[in-house]
């Protein structure tokens, strides 16, 4: 197995570049100090480098390591739904080789020593590299703004509430405009909060089903009242996981009257649409809650155009006392970090998206928007890669996760796609032993 130390050779590769936007057969070099220093086509097209480590990708695909802007653990306050390591495991299996920890843990991101402590389990997990967003205001509360400036200077990626919406409009303005003042990036769910209290989405299968229900406008409402202050503001605004097809036009009006706005998406909202929820499939309960058909179609096109620019996980592990109860009681969530490279390969395979957008998806814009390393293919950026198999197929088993818990939405779904070795700085941190034994 490769590691760090020496510079060691990967040939025969098939290298996907989000940047440059290609997908071609070659090689990749990787310095002794952890970092690319070397890349392309010709590179070693004579053949192996002599006396340096080789090894032979078969022309398998090479990435830069997908950059997961939304991730929850339970660490601090629930290490029995999921702790710092396990999840990093996760994400090595997934092939995710930097995650955006979300603030609400117990207690919350708000005090800059939990964005230290964060940092700190990093450097002793040594698997994927972990960064902390900051929470928004005190506790989560949505009232009183956290001390952003502290929170930054210690490390914090972007100020959220993670899932839960800011309604008072007058504090989302005094964050955008503190926020400006030292280039900070507010990252928000836009969810209308007193059209968003129910369980699954508004339709015919709620009222069906008897269940609560979240109107999909919420999404929209919120949204133009955001972009409306990052108008006022002149601040950087990131919408996360947006689920309809009313969210994704507001946002490509936004960008076409030139807003510095941004969003993402998860697999869930483009693989899946509310009938998952089947009866009452409580795995299938998240936030927002699934869509409609023309919902999930809207996502793809967003994806597709580039309306919407990352993909995330959404990994939000529920232990078996949170999801085994009547529907309205579950918690919502589901494990994601395992499943992201599967599910976002089936835009692939459905002939929607080329390998290089996707990646630009799922690596390159997510690291540039945060301002992280990785997620490209350049001479001495971090070596932080994945080999992935885009063919492999296989079913999702939860028993086979790395992951604490196996809440995820895509039980029993057939895929194809699965990483073979994730690398971080040079250093493998994954590979998968029965399928990739030669590496």
């Amino acid at each position: 197995m490769a590691n760090t130390g020496a510079p060691v050779a990967y040939i025969n590769a098939r290298l996907i570049d989000p940047i440059a936007g290609t997908d071609q057969l070659g090689s990749l070099l990787v310095g002794a100090d952890g970092k690319i220093a070397d890349w392309g086509p010709s590179l070693f097209s004579s053949g192996a480098p002599w006396g340096i480590e080789t090894v032979d990708c078969g022309r398998q695909c090479l990435a830069p390591g997908i950059v997961d802007l939304r991730v929850h653990t339970g660490e601090p306050g629930e290490e029995h739904k999921e702790t710092l390591d396990t999840a990093g495991r996760a994400a090595a299996a997934g092939g995710v080789t930097s995650m955006c920890i979300l603030p609400d843990t117990d207690p919350p991101f708000d005090d800059a020593s939990l964005i230290e402590f964060v940092h700190r389990r990093s450097r002793q997990v040594r698997l994927s590299k972990m960064y902390a967003y900051g929470a928004l205001t005190m506790d989560l509360q949505g009232e009183h703004l956290a001390e952003l400036g502290l929170l930054q200077e210690a490390g914090a990626v972007a100020f959220t509430d993670a899932d839960r919406p800011l309604g008072n409009a007058q504090t989302m303005r005094r964050a955008l405009y503190y926020a400006k003042t030292f280039g900070a990036l507010i990252v928000h769910l836009p969810q209308e909060p007193t059209l968003s209290t129910g369980h699954m989405n508004n339709g015919e299968l709620a009222t069906r089903l008897g269940l609560a229900s979240s109107h999909k406008l919420a999404e929209a409402i919120m949204l133009e009242r955001d972009l409306r202050l990052v108008e006022m503001t002149g601040a950087r605004y990131h919408a996360s996981k947006i689920s309809t097809e009313e969210g994704v036009e507001v946002m490509r009006r936004a960008k076409a009257r030139g807003l510095k706005v941004t969003c993402d998406t998860a697999p869930h909202y483009f693989a899946l649409n509310e009938i998952a929820v089947g009866d009452y499939r409580t795995f299938a309960k998240v936030v927002p809650p699934l869509r409609g058909e023309n919902d999930r179609r809207a996502i793809v096109e967003g994806l597709k155009d580039g309306t919407i620019d990352c993909i995330v996980s959404d990994h939000r592990p529920q232990d078996v006392e949170s999801k085994r109860v009547p529907f309205a009681m579950a918690q919502p969530g589901v494990v994601g970090l395992e499943t992201l490279l599967p599910i976002s390969l089936e835009l692939y395979h459905n002939r929607q998206m080329g390998l290089p957008a996707i990646w630009q998806r799922l690596a390159s814009t997510p690291a540039r928007l945060f301002n992280l390393p990785g997620g490209r293919f350049e001479k001495g950026a971090p070596a932080d890669l994945v080999l992935f198999d885009p063919e492999l197929a296989w079913v999702v088993d939860p028993e086979e996760f790395n992951s604490k818990t196996g809440n995820t939405a895509f039980d029993e779904r057939p895929t194809q796609g699965r990483a073979l070795m994730t690398i971080v700085d040079g250093r493998v941190i994954y590979r998968d032993a029965k399928r990739w034994p030669a590496a």
